[in-house]
């Protein structure tokens, strides 16, 4: 017979009920104290390692600190700036004080560098104004702007004040903007860029393309051979487990080498093909969409097999053979009753191989074209070589929302249909 602690309470006088009561609370907390201190490292951990990064790279895709730390007084005088016309004169004299108080070539050479991916040319008119600084003797306002003027008389033309008005916010949307082909114009609002400019979208589309298309390989090879390895003996499946973690064990850049040995032009795929004459001339399956697909299938090809295997282990098959001993034919019976309990396997197996395929970035670079570059490698292009931080966040950013979106649809699906179950 067992007797609970409210029952072990009740049998006892008011002062030991409340005892117990207290001590029964007591232990409850540390016990919640003690899980919360065995998972505090791995919160910490998260934290530093994960949410911190995320949060950097969010803010960096709105920030536009180089104008603004560069040139305060100069945005206060264009706070109130229509952009249509050109500045008041009190504009040159805050840009020239501005550029005179920089203290070295390095903070000038910054924001040269950003102005000038807004208008290109900026960057040679902002060093050159910076060269010839100060001025001298304290000069009015306009004549401060006629100095300015004879310097460069492109400081004569509205564009380039429109960039330095436009950028004078420490805060902008324009990177993000930037990375799904829309930008602010000069005068305000918001249009789509010129259609030989409208780049990223495609980009973003072929980066999910080319992932949907290595996901489904994925699974048309994976499945068959996780429900072989299912149907083995634990001692058989686990032998065969080790071939399929193989590639885990290699670099990546060694596993791309071997493909480019394998697939070029005199490589061994082609002369096999032409040695039994299957092909004429040798096939085009390097530096193209072929060889990025393989490559990719072939590295993330166990990251479906292990969950569509987990799940099959725990399929009965007593099942199957009930269903056709009721008179279904073994292939219906596989495709109505155990291929459905493995559902849970592959959505697993797909979102994985998919969340990993979509941020690769070393495996279409060696072996795909111009055409077959991912989202990754104009990311690693702005950070390494354009040094544009906040460009390369932005489009970090649409990656992750894209990938955040696709991730809920996936979850409301997998609800609609455990419900409907």
């Amino acid at each position: 017979m067992t007797v609970t602690a409210s029952t072990s309470a009740a049998a006892l006088p008011p002062a030991g009920a409340a005892a117990l009561t207290r001590a029964l609370a007591r232990s409850e907390r540390r016990r919640r104290v003690t899980a919360i201190a065995l998972t505090l490292p791995l919160l910490l951990f998260l934290l530093v390692t994960l949410l911190v990064p995320i949060g950097a790279l969010l803010v960096r895709a709105i920030e536009n600190p180089e104008v603004a730390d560069a040139l305060p007084r100069t945005g206060q005088a264009l706070s109130g700036w229509k952009r249509q016309d050109l500045p008041p004169a009190a504009a040159y004299a805050a840009l020239a004080e501005d550029l005179s108080h920089l203290g070295d070539s390095s903070e000038a050479g910054g924001l040269a560098r950003r102005l000038n991916t807004e208008l290109p040319g900026s960057r040679s008119l902002i060093m050159g104004t910076y060269r010839a600084l100060p001025l001298g003797e304290q000069l009015s306002p306009e004549a401060v702007k006629e100095r300015m003027l004879a310097l460069d008389p492109r400081w004569g033309e509205l564009p380039y004040w429109q960039a330095i008005g436009k950028n004078a916010s420490r805060w902008t949307p324009d990177y993000l903007l930037t990375a799904v082909d829309l930008h602010r114009k000069p005068e305000g609002g918001i249009e789509q860029v010129a259609p030989d400019q409208r780049v990223f979208v495609d980009i973003l589309l072929r980066t999910f393309e080319i992932s949907a298309v290595v996901t489904v390989w994925c699974l048309v090879l994976g499945y068959p051979l996780a429900y072989w390895l299912s149907t083995l003996t634990p001692r058989q499946a686990n032998v065969l487990m080790i071939l399929v973690l193989v590639p885990f064990w290699t670099s990546i850049l060694v596993r791309v080498a071997a493909w480019i040995v394998l697939l070029q032009r005199e490589g061994l795929v082609n002369s096999a093909l032409m040695g039994i004459g299957v092909i004429n001339e040798p096939l085009s399956l390097l530096f193209n969409r072929v060889g990025v697909i393989v490559a990719m299938v072939h590295i993330l090809l166990p990251f479906m097999i292990l969950p569509l295997y987990s799940v099959m282990k725990s399929v009965p098959g007593t099942y199957q053979r009930a269903a056709v001993s009721l008179g279904s034919s073994p292939l219906a019976a596989f495709f109505r009753v155990y291929v459905p309990q493995t559902w849970p396997g592959v959505g697993a197996g797909g979102l994985l191989v998919f969340i990993l395929s979509i941020g690769y970035y070393v495996t279409p670079a060696l072996l795909g074209g111009a055409d077959d570059q991912m989202l990754s490698y104009y990311i690693a292009q702005y950070t390494n070589v354009d040094i544009n931080w906040g460009m390369a966040c932005a489009l970090g950013a649409i990656l992750l929302a894209a990938t955040l979106v696709l991730y809920g649809l996936y979850r409301r699906v997998v609800k609609s249909e455990l419900s409907l179950g």
